[in-house]
């Protein structure tokens, strides 16, 4: 999984309260167990019309964002369904964090375990960081993970809340395999000891 660190992109505002996981990635697109190539049907119902034409007024559609970075969302984003899809979607298309009040616990987690920052903020906050998102190619922000301090265009910062272990696996590019993988040499030696005690297995 690839590390967090700091991040700097352009932000996209999406303001819509309950955008759940079937908004952002349909049902119809959840056959493949590949997390590669599922960002092109990102937000595909929102995105594109029935002859898959894009829709221009869709934010990501928009010149500004489409190489967006960062979404600032409604509150409870994420919701629905239990579909891993979602964050391979929002990975695959080049989302590494989303900013909202609220998220559903499923997604939040998945979030994690595929390298994406899921940033709980009071409303207030959000509103600021929807209103720095609303300015186009000038909507960029930096989000410091090590800090956990987040920089608007004009210099305002906003401080986030992480618990401790999330914040060390994204830093440190660790996943639930990279985290088995931390202890291999462990693994190894109960091996030996195991295959020693217990010849006939």
């Amino acid at each position: 999984m690839e590390k967090f660190d700091k991040l700097t992109g352009v932000a996209a505002p999406m303001p819509l309260y309950n955008i759940d996981t079937d908004m952002i990635i349909p049902k119809q697109f959840l056959k493949t167990i590949k997390r590669s190539g599922l960002g092109v049907n990102l937000f595909d119902e929102m995105r594109y019309d029935d002859q898959g034409n894009e829709i221009p007024d869709f934010v990501l559609n928009k010149p500004a964002y489409r190489d967006a970075k960062i979404i600032v969302a409604g509150d409870n984003f994420g919701c629905g369904s239990s579909r891993e899809h979602a964050p391979w979607a929002l990975l695959d298309f080049g989302i590494r964090c989303v900013i909202s009040t609220s998220f559903a616990d499923i997604f939040y987690n998945n979030c994690f375990k595929n390298g994406i920052l899921p940033i709980v903020l009071p409303q207030e906050d959000v509103d600021k960081l929807m209103d720095d998102a609303e300015r186009g190619s000038n909507a960029v922000l930096t989000v410091d993970l090590e800090e956990q301090v987040i920089t608007g265009p004009d210099g305002g910062t906003v401080r986030f809340d992480i618990d401790p272990w999330r914040k060390h696996c994204l830093l440190n590019g660790l996943d639930d395999i990279g985290l088995t993988l931390e202890k291999g040499a462990a693994i190894d030696s109960f091996e030996d000891q195991a295959a020693q005690a217990r010849p006939w297995v």
